[in-house]
């Protein structure tokens, strides 16, 4: 046996014990690394309002403060007054749901010639097996609900500490990053922050002008149908749609349907096929002409990009894949060198004249 062997094989053994090692590792990390992401991207959003407020002499880890306590509030006092809208339409949606089926069932009776009665259909509801299996189930998965929402809240807590340690630290994090780093790979460093920073911002920008593009239009549909709290409607959809991707269209508008069916049930399906058109038109129209302006992205690479972040991290990949690819494309973009098109290149490529006859003309 050759004297290198026994190392050979204690040395691939090794490798291969390391590599199991971290792949175990990485798996029962994957949350925290996530949240430690999104915390990142964050920190990034808010960098420029605390950076604004510590030029003007107010110490960071305050500024960071003031700039959390101004989102908590706004969020808080807007989940407030649609929790006690939601709660008060979901009571008279209730006290008068007999009557609505009151009135579906006499307009089936009428139309198919039926002899329907709202007692009969409560009762054969009532001795079904279906609401018993729904019942004991929703009992059992009591549990299951409240673990879900434990854990939701102390995701939000870890994202919140760290992004806030991110921000209050922003100056701290780039010396201590950069003081391992030779100094030209520093100048590179501080590039590429500079750079995620005003990509987030653009793209949180675009985000924000598109809330207020569909909070109008959603608010003149439901003024026009009478719903009530249309403002407040308008806001929710505005805000849900624009960050909470893929699902967000449709959580957004399944509020307004629920209050237009307590004024009349009609008005539902007309809320639901506005809330689709609308959809269509913002991501064939709208979206990708201000998501590329901001971003400075091409639209097929920004649709790309999110498809790609929802199929890796799911919903937080669709988030933050936009600036995440804004931000390596302009950092890469600094150094890929140029050059002018050839005259043979330049005719290819051009776009074609179109010729006009002018009439008399041959």
């Amino acid at each position: 046996m050759p004297r290198w062997l026994p190392r050979a094989v204690i040395l691939v053994l090794a490798l291969v014990a390391c590599f199991q090692l971290g792949s175990w590792a990485f798996h029962q990390l994957i949350g925290l690394l996530v949240n430690i992401l999104i915390a990142f991207f964050l920190a990034l959003a808010i960098e420029p309002a605390v950076a604004r407020m510590a030029a003007r002499g107010v110490r960071r880890g305050l500024a960071t403060f003031l700039v959390f306590l101004t989102v908590f509030v706004a969020v808080a006092g807007f989940l407030a007054l649609l929790g006690s809208i939601l709660a008060g339409q979901i009571v008279a949606m209730v006290e008068g749901f007999p009557g609505y089926l009151d009135r579906v069932i006499h307009s089936i009776n009428d139309t198919f010639r039926t002899d329907l009665s709202r007692l009969e259909i409560q009762e054969s509801l009532l001795r079904s097996d279906w609401l018993r299996k729904y019942v004991q189930n929703s009992a059992t998965g009591v549990l299951d609900v409240s673990a879900t929402v434990l854990g939701g809240l102390f995701k939000l807590l870890t994202i919140g500490l760290f992004s806030f340690y991110f921000a209050a630290d922003g100056p701290r994090l780039r010396r201590a990053l950069c003081s391992v780093l030779p100094p030209a790979k520093q100048a590179e460093v501080l590039r590429a922050w500079e750079i995620a920073v005003a990509k987030t911002g653009g793209y949180l920008y675009s985000r924000g002008l598109m809330a207020l593009i569909s909070g109008v239009a959603h608010y003149i549909v439901l003024a026009v149908l009478g719903v009530p709290y249309a403002p407040a409607l308008a806001v929710w959809v505005g805000l849900v749609s624009q960050f909470i991707p893929t699902i967000g269209t449709y959580l957004a508008g399944a509020l307004p349907m629920l209050l237009a069916f307590t004024v009349n049930p009609w008005y539902a399906l007309y809320v639901l096929g506005f809330v689709v058109i609308y959809q269509q038109f913002e991501n064939y129209v709208l979206q990708p002409k201000l998501t590329s302006k901001t971003v400075d992205i091409h639209p097929a690479v920004a649709f790309g990009s999110v498809v790609a972040g929802t199929a890796l991290l799911g919903a937080v990949g669709a988030l933050i894949a936009i600036p995440a690819i804004a931000t390596l494309q302009s950092f890469l973009g600094a150094y890929v060198k140029r050059y002018e098109l050839t005259q043979d290149a330049d005719s290819s490529t051009a776009r074609p004249r179109r010729r006009v006859r002018l009439p008399g003309l041959r």
